[in-house]
């Protein structure tokens, strides 16, 4: 299979091209607007991996997607939360494949809605939302809930290690909702809560407690959804030397008050001055996904999902599920036709694999009143 992975030489894109480009089944082409970045990227994957130049704001991205005949595309050049479909469209129109790893609420929500017609008529898949933002996340719910009566409350956070690479355009991401008023289902019913206000804290299996801040994902809209019945849906980001977080916390004190309109213009600064602070952080980071409900006996139930990612190796895990479905088109699996948002379309048993590849610890843990248990998967 031809794969194309537009932005395959930045901070996400490097890491899925390192995957793919052993496989025997895949064609791999590293894509972006510099040939020399996309070439000499190339050269140190070795196999049949090349590097080609495609602007994807140009209005020749159809026939350049012909003309390499590409069958999939992987979408890694963010961020999303203010791109519109061009992509996505002109990958239905040159009948291929689609996966992003976009973590913008709008952009994910949104999709299935405005591309699904388009590659139904290409008889392709579109997935958006391939990133540990729905995909790993729905995964780890449904494990954890599996064969629930209901689901009260589901709680995720995830606590990247201050060493690990980060790249401007996820910085960029984040500032853009700094601030800024964000619906979320709380006690069964939509509120306004601003983005990156008002941390609380967060404990790990595997870490020190750390304080966590709201952030606006596609889990906040579609998890109220998925799981019918559910009372509440928070996401939060929790970073590791607490002097950050304060000034993401200010930051939005700042915008909430008037005195700072674009906290997204500071990005550039910003991922500058975070090298600043990686002298008191750590190579440890990781997530937890914590759910309370109703279980299969009638009785109450709360547990924990916790994975650990030392090594500053946290950065692979947006990667894992985009990983995942492409080799999964690439061996001839069948996924659904149309548009779709990545919930449910990954086992987390399917991430194990990824996990162990790069020494990431994962613990499930039994939180209720009466004794706490884990289990190492």
């Amino acid at each position: 299979m031809k794969i194309l992975v537009l932005g395959g030489y930045g901070n996400f894109g490097a890491r899925i091209c390192r995957a793919l480009a052993s496989d025997a089944g895949i064609e791999l082409m590293i894509g972006g607007r510099d040939q020399q970045r996309a070439t000499g990227f190339a050269q140190t994957l070795g196999g049949a991996a090349r590097g080609v130049r495609i602007d994807v704001q140009a209005g020749d991205l159809v026939e350049n997607l012909r003309s390499f005949g590409v069958e999939l595309v992987i979408h890694t050049a963010g961020p999303f939360q203010n791109q519109d479909y061009r992509v996505p469209h002109a990958v239905a129109a040159a009948g291929a494949h689609y996966i992003d790893l976009a973590d913008g609420r709008r952009f994910v929500c949104d999709f299935p809605a405005a591309l699904d017609a388009a590659f139904r008529s290409a008889g392709r898949t579109a997935i958006a939302g391939a990133s540990t933002v729905p995909a790993l996340s729905s995964a780890v719910v449904d494990h954890l809930t599996g064969g629930w009566r209901s689901i009260r409350s589901i709680d995720t956070c995830i606590a990247p290690a201050q060493g690990a690479p980060r790249g401007e355009a996820t910085l960029a991401g984040v500032l853009a909702y700094c601030g800024e008023p964000i619906r979320v289902w709380c006690d069964g019913g939509w509120t306004d809560k601003p983005g990156w206000a008002n941390p609380t804290a967060v404990r790990f299996a595997r870490m020190k407690p750390r304080r966590g801040a709201l952030c606006d994902i596609p889990d906040l809209e579609l998890f109220p959804a998925r799981y019918v019945g559910v009372q509440s849906v928070m996401f939060r980001a929790a970073l590791e030397v607490g002097l950050a977080q304060h000034a993401f916390a200010f930051m939005a004190f700042m915008r909430r008050m008037g005195l700072l309109p674009s906290p997204l213009r500071l990005a550039p600064l910003l991922h500058s001055a975070g090298r600043v602070f990686d002298a008191f952080g750590t190579a440890l980071g990781g997530m937890v996904v914590r759910v309370e409900g109703i279980d299969a006996r009638g009785m109450e139930a709360r547990r924990a999902w916790h994975i650990a990612a030392d090594d500053n190796h946290g950065p692979e895990i947006p990667c894992m599920a985009a990983i995942l479905l492409a080799r999964r088109l690439a061996r001839g699996d069948a996924l659904p036709v149309g548009a779709h948002a990545c919930s449910g379309l990954l086992a987390l048993s399917e991430f194990e694999t990824e996990f162990a590849r790069w020494g990431m610890v994962t613990d499930v843990i039994d939180e209720n009143a009466t004794g706490h248990g884990a289990s190492t998967l």
